[in-house]
């Protein structure tokens, strides 16, 4: 199969343009709040301890242990979340490659996740685009999965609607582009949790559920209804989203104080159909640094690896 066909040439311009750039995150204070799809979003205060956090060239990586559950058993392998600040173009929603009043500033998170089923390996990645300052669901959310059968690609852009386009190398699943009306999105409350944790949302809702459990458990893009909670602790926070119908529960468990860092999660899933017991997916943190990583790209940085305890 031909990988470029799967792909709309923006986003691998985008890619690339970012795996090539000496500079991730501009390091500007100033936050635009321009931007067609929320005219009438709610402004959100940023202060300077957020901004003196993230605007400060780096991005903050996390590595996590991962015991991944995949068709029925246990998989061990590692998780990755880099959270980072940077300028996003509007219209396009892409990664801005110049500074432009025209930018508005997202916290993004590139979330990837390694483990083997057997002797073939999977590759994960989600990126989420929030937008910093307004109370507006993400911009842009795109997932990936890659093994050794093939690959398969979701992307949503948020316009008037939010815009789905998937490929998929699935009888049934292969090209396809629809929209939904705008409601929670489960990959947004992970930038929700870094930006002011008491915008979660509680209570019943109706919430599109994480793009890789769509791909992963091959069931039509849609929301679902969902009850969410948030037990507020002194050192830890724990924000649970439960939903009855597909018998799906994620747990977020993070720091109650600023930076609010995520500690690690927790995922259960119906078992499937030749299984027999509802197994539990959990990424506990191995380690944290902040980093400007982009810049670290020779072969001399290997050894940065280890800081991060990744093999």
């Amino acid at each position: 199969m031909n990988f470029f066909k799967l792909f709309p040439l923006f986003v691998i311009l985008t890619v690339l343009n970012s795996c090539n750039s000496s500079e991730e995150n501009s390091g500007s204070l100033k936050i635009s709040t321009k931007k067609e799809a929320s005219k009438t979003a709610t402004p959100r205060t940023v202060s300077k301890e957020f901004k003196d956090y993230w605007y400060d060239g780096t991005a903050e990586i996390t590595s996590y242990s991962l015991m991944q559950e995949r068709y029925g058993e246990i998989r061990e392998g590692t998780a990755v979340n880099i959270f980072v600040s940077e300028d996003f173009l509007p219209d396009v929603q892409v990664k801005a490659n110049s500074s432009s009043k025209e930018n508005i500033s997202v916290l993004k998170l590139n979330q990837m996740k390694n483990f083997n089923t057997g002797i073939y390996p999977y590759s994960i990645m989600t990126s989420t685009f929030s937008p910093i300052s307004e109370k507006e669901h993400p911009l842009k959310v795109t997932n990936s999965v890659q093994e050794w059968c093939g690959q398969v690609y979701m992307q949503l852009n948020n316009r008037g609607d939010f815009e789905i386009e998937s490929h998929s190398y699935f009888q049934g699943e292969a090209d396809q582009k629809f929209s939904l009306t705008k409601t929670w999105l489960e990959n947004e409350f992970w930038n929700l949790i870094r930006i002011n944790p008491e915008e979660l949302p509680t209570g019943d809702l109706m919430i599109v559920p994480s793009f890789e459990y769509f791909r992963l458990r091959h069931k039509e893009v849609k929301e679902h209804n969902a009850f969410a909670s948030l037990k507020q602790g002194d050192s830890i926070s724990i924000y649970t989203l439960n939903y009855p119908d597909l018998q799906r529960q994620l747990m977020l468990f993070f720091h109650s104080n600023f930076p609010y860092e995520i500690e690690k999660w927790e995922e259960v899933n119906a078992a499937g159909q030749n299984d027999t017991l509802r197994l539990k997916t959990t990424a506990t943190k191995l380690k944290r640094i902040k980093s400007d990583y982009w810049s670290k790209n020779g072969n001399e940085h290997l050894n940065l690896r280890d800081s991060l305890k990744l093999k």
